[in-house]
């Protein structure tokens, strides 16, 4: 029986490198990592894109808590409104919660 040399060669699907396998042993012979391209040409496009960031998180910090205050102030009011209602209505009954349903 002659001796086949031949190696297989397969991509690994997780990393995308490049394995030579011998059929014979089921051994990995050599392994040929995947070449990955830089994440940015220059580190001056890198250090821009922190900055902007940066100011995008503390924008959407400042959004959150002005909403929040605001929040407060809705609350505040739809309670006014019900408690007005309550009072013009006294005989009217409470309405009606999510539990009561069931």
């Amino acid at each position: 029986m002659a001796k086949r040399n031949s190696l297989i060669t397969v991509t690994c699907p997780c990393c995308q490198a490049e394995l030579h396998i011998d059929p014979e042993t089921a051994a990995v012979i050599r392994h040929v990592e995947h070449v990955k391209p830089p994440t940015f040409a220059d580190l001056e496009s890198a250090v821009q894109k922190q900055k902007g960031e940066a100011s995008r998180r503390e924008e959407a910090f400042k959004k959150s808590v002005e909403s929040h205050k605001v929040h407060q102030d809705v609350l505040s009011k739809k309670f006014d409104e019900m408690l007005k209602l309550a009072k013009e209505n006294p005989d009217e009954p409470p309405p009606r919660r999510d539990i009561d349903f069931d």
